[in-house]
């Protein structure tokens, strides 16, 4: 060879290595993912003057307000036992706020504070009973309408509070049934609705001096939710529903006759999943379809002006509007993508000027992170199921490593958004797949009604089939897959261990439900009047006794033989942690690999960091011990 060649052959081989090099995708730390926000819960004061939110000091969350024209700072609180888990502007000048002592749940003792910081008055302490805000507009400039179990621990009255002297009065006394209250655009409380467990219905009143009257009732199935009371047609709400109809629509329905009226916007293939009422224009400006991704549908050419000119400022991302002033002229807005958890900014509509407040979490480089896109296949039993796939970065789509990543219920579903849990799991080289299974929501209320009482039946069919698609496609590596979730998606995880472990490799539950009996003990006291309609979705344990055994995975432990992982929060009052101690226990009997792992898990992001860094950590070795081995 001559040196010529030499020195070529030289520079290919350099040049390959580089571009191999290249392709190498960077281990981003754990902790990386999951940091808490430093700054979060921005608000807008009602005049638009003033702008307020959470700092991270020293693990605990302190409230700040800063001029928005001046730029001058004023931080409200020094917190250092307890935490702020609500806080709200009541008028321009005042905030309240509530806080809750860590780990202890529901306790929570309401303050009242001006933007200087001075004046600070405590409003209520709450040892045994909870005060939840249900308007946060002052009346008469010192009547603030809050709900409060105080006088049975089960339901919740509205009462009457008093800033200026923290007295309570009762404003409306529940019978025992009422889940929901409404107040109009002045605050005055013209709305309720209440449940059999089964069946809801919607109460309503002219005028606060007239008694509730029921005008319609439908079974729970049915979707039928009041976004906002008309201010220029009496009587007259406008409301998602899918009454009558498979997928959710806007409507404005009669409250004299509880009969829909017209219908604003309906599409037999798009499900309505929420709707923007404006104050200042008194009319509806939009509605928001999802399939794969959220869709705005306009209802008001102004509002339309209005948001092609965010999308040319904010371009190439979504965005949400999370708070907003009385006149509709100062905003606080979240953006984000599947590969950027996304910042808050600060627009001024009649300046068109926008500033950014914050990143969401600064350690994140999007161009590290992996796109989300949508997929779809057919159910052994016919059901169109969709979902997300997550492939690693510079990585050939081609026998890979699959994580199962099923989602939390009942209900609720996989949206497209940034998702630390996916990126984490795919910057370690997994394909991440995630089924929106029959039980979902947003897909209309027959595929919602499928998934009832069909934990570990066809809910984790779907679940499987979805996996053999993905195998079928030459995606996933037969040999490499596992599945795992938190809460219902920690039960499905165990019981695709049971049913199908020549399909999983290994099944790791974060939190996950173990025993169905327990689940349904677990219920708080205040959510008691929808026993009936969780026994309709996941079973009654007087007459389901046989189904409910079955679909627990408690008392199946001698089905498991792949490597289980497992971590609980022994203090969630929520779960009996002897049942994850009892599993593990048989497991561990029959020598079956099992990584166990207890958590501390506070109420508080902040707090939950270093909880959520060790389980995941412990999580990834657990799946690279199993999944990277050939």
């Amino acid at each position: 060879m001559t040196v010529a060649k030499k020195y070529v052959w030289l520079i290919l081989v350099v040049f390959l290595f580089a571009c191999n090099e290249s392709n190498k995708v960077a281990i981003i730390p754990v902790n990386d993912f999951f940091k808490s926000q430093d700054k979060a819960t921005y608000r807008i004061s009602p005049d638009g003057r003033s702008l307020s939110y959470l700092k991270l000091q020293d693990k605990k969350q302190n409230l700040f307000v800063e001029d928005i024209a001046t730029g001058n700072v004023v931080q409200l609180t020094k917190l250092h036992e307890k935490n702020i888990s609500f806080y709200s502007w009541v008028s321009n000048n005042e905030l309240i706020y509530y806080k809750e002592k860590a780990g202890v749940r529901f306790q929570s003792d309401l303050f009242i504070i001006n933007k200087e910081g001075k004046d600070e008055r405590q409003l209520s302490s709450n040892d045994k009973y909870r005060v939840r805000v249900l308007e946060d507009q002052l009346i008469d400039n010192k009547f603030l309408l809050v709900l409060s179990n105080q006088r049975d621990s089960t339901v919740y009255d509205v009462y009457r509070l008093n800033v200026r002297d923290g007295k309570m009065f009762m404003a409306a006394k529940n019978p025992g049934n009422i889940t929901s209250w409404m107040t109009d655009t002045k605050g005055k409380l013209r709305m309720a609705t209440s449940s059999d467990g089964v069946n809801e219905t919607i109460l309503y009143r002219e005028n606060e001096v007239q008694p509730f009257k029921p005008i319609i009732t439908n079974n729970f199935k049915t979707t039928l939710y009041p976004v906002a009371f008309s201010e220029n047609k009496p009587n007259i709400v406008y409301a998602v529903s899918d009454v009558n109809r498979d997928k959710s629509a806007l409507i404005e329905l009669d409250c004299l006759t509880g009969k829909e009226k017209s219908v604003l916007f309906a599409n037999d293939s798009l499900n309505v999943v929420d709707a923007q009422y404006s104050r200042r224009k008194s009319r509806m400006e939009f509605v928001v379809c999802e399939t794969w991704k959220k869709e705005k549908y306009y209802l008001d050419k102004e509002a339309k002006v209005f948001y092609q000119k965010l999308d040319k400022l904010l371009p190439k991302t979504e965005y949400r509007i999370i708070d907003r002033d009385k006149n509709e002229n100062v905003f606080v807005i979240r953006t984000f993508t599947d590969r950027n958890p996304g910042s808050y900014y600060l627009y001024i509509a009649n300046t068109g000027k926008i500033k950014k407040l914050s990143d969401i979490n600064s350690a994140i480089n999007e161009e590290q992170m992996c796109e989300m896109k949508p997929i779809s296949y057919t159910s052994r039993d016919g059901l169109k199921i969709s979902g997300y796939l997550t492939l690693p970065l510079n990585t050939e789509a081609k026998k890979l490593p699959v994580v199962v990543l099923p989602h939390n219920g009942p209900g609720q579903r996989n949206t497209w958004t940034y998702n630390a849990e996916v990126q984490f799991l795919a910057n370690r080289g997994y394909a991440v797949l995630q089924i929106n299974y029959r039980g979902s929501t947003g897909y209309g209320k027959n595929f919602y009604a499928a998934g009832f009482k069909q934990w570990g039946g066809k809910i984790q069919d779907d679940i499987d089939d979805g996996v053999k698609w993905l195998i079928n496609e030459k995606v996933a590596d037969p040999k490499r897959i596992a599945i795992y979730g938190s809460g219902f998606g920690g039960y499905i995880a165990l019981t695709a261990a049971i049913k199908n472990p020549k399909l999983y490799k290994c099944a790791a539950s974060n939190a996950g439900v173990l025993n169905l009996f327990s689940y349904l003990n677990s219920i708080p006291p205040f959510l008691k009047s929808n026993l009936q309609m969780y026994y309709e979705i996941v079973g009654n344990p007087i007459t389901d006794v046989e189904y409910m055994s079955q679909a627990s995975p408690l008392f199946h432990a001698d089905k498991i033989n792949i490597p289980i992982f497992i971590t609980q929060n022994i203090k969630d009052p929520r779960i009996n942690a002897n049942d994850g101690i009892r599993l593990v226990k048989e497991l561990k009997k029959r020598n079956v690999p099992v990584t166990y792992f207890e958590k501390e898990e506070f109420s508080f992001a902040m707090n939950r960091e270093e909880s959520r860094q060790k389980v995941y950590a412990a999580l990834e070795q657990f799946l690279d011990s199993n999944l990277k081995k050939k």
